[in-house]
């Protein structure tokens, strides 16, 4: 005898089951983080790991922010975060601009060599960052810009690039060749074109790319601490001297908060754009 299948609502709930295994499995460490930061020292040693606090106690995050110490600095990660903020949105707004223009010309505009080239440019998307540290050093000092926030833009404008130019060659590619043909027709220059007619029709990608460089920058660690200063270096570099400072009783809620307000702004990009995120992955496949 054969077995029978399982009903359509059977087999539904047998799907939602196993989602929401799976999600409670990788959102268990979120929820030890959030009450583990809403709580005081004594809930920590009497309590155990996933019990509720028993009173919202914000002074882990009020620490975290502006009293903590990140080595002989007892200024919290506020210095950090904005550091990491005046570091960003430069970083996203140029890397993502410069990744346009590269894929309009690498797609619409092609010379001779421009696969070549735009082969050799993928080389950074699958290169170690690690092997580019010391020339990149190097460069920045001749600049005059190592240890500094400006030096963190340019390493991360770099860095992206490719990944940048790449969304937007493969978006491109399937724009039809007679539009711009038409355009030229009616008179439309290289600029007219690119941003009158490539540009409005570019949202999907755009938002991708932004969440993209955005998430990517703003976590990023090697470079925030192989080419940050003093004075400069971003929220990641003082998270990571937060919780490698010693003290005579490890505060977990206070590491816990600071771990929360490293990862909000990439939160919420994902919270309030994570739908534009998933369009713009579907158009470009669909036009892919």
């Amino acid at each position: 005898m054969t077995a029978k299948p399982l009903s359509h609502h059977a087999a539904r709930v047998l799907l939602m089951g196993v989602l929401l295994l799976g999600a409670a499995f990788f959102l268990a460490p979120l929820y030890v983080m959030v009450v583990t930061s809403l709580k005081d020292a004594d809930e920590l040693r009497n309590g155990n790991l996933l019990s509720l606090p028993g009173s919202l106690n914000v002074s882990a995050w009020r620490e975290a922010w502006s009293s903590a110490c990140t080595g002989a600095d007892c200024s919290g990660l506020r210095p950090f975060f904005w550091n990491s903020v005046w570091m960003a949105i430069p970083a996203v707004l140029i890397s993502t601009a410069w990744g346009a223009l590269n894929g309009y010309v690498l797609s619409l505009w092609k010379f001779k060599g421009s696969e070549t080239f735009f082969g050799l440019l993928l080389f950074g998307v699958f290169m170690p960052f690690q092997v580019v540290l010391l020339p990149m050093s190097q460069v920045l000092g001749w600049l005059g810009i190592s240890s500094s926030i400006g030096g963190l833009i340019l390493v991360h404008c770099l860095a992206g690039l490719p990944s940048t130019t790449l969304f937007f060659r493969n978006y491109y590619a399937a724009v039809p060749g007679e539009l711009l043909n038409a355009a030229r027709l009616d008179g439309a220059g290289f600029w007219q074109i690119f941003l009158r007619i490539i540009l409005p029709m570019s949202t999907p990608i755009v938002m991708v790319t932004l969440i993209w460089q955005f998430t990517q920058i703003w976590n990023d660690f090697l470079f925030g601490v192989a080419f940050s200063g003093a004075d400069s270096k971003p929220v990641t570099v003082g998270l990571n001297n937060l919780a490698n400072t010693t003290s005579s009783v490890k505060a977990y809620n206070v590491d816990m908060a600071a771990a929360l307000i490293a990862a909000l702004p990439t939160v919420a990009v994902y919270v309030l754009a994570g739908r534009y995120f998933v369009r713009g992955l579907t158009a470009g496949a669909v036009k892919g």
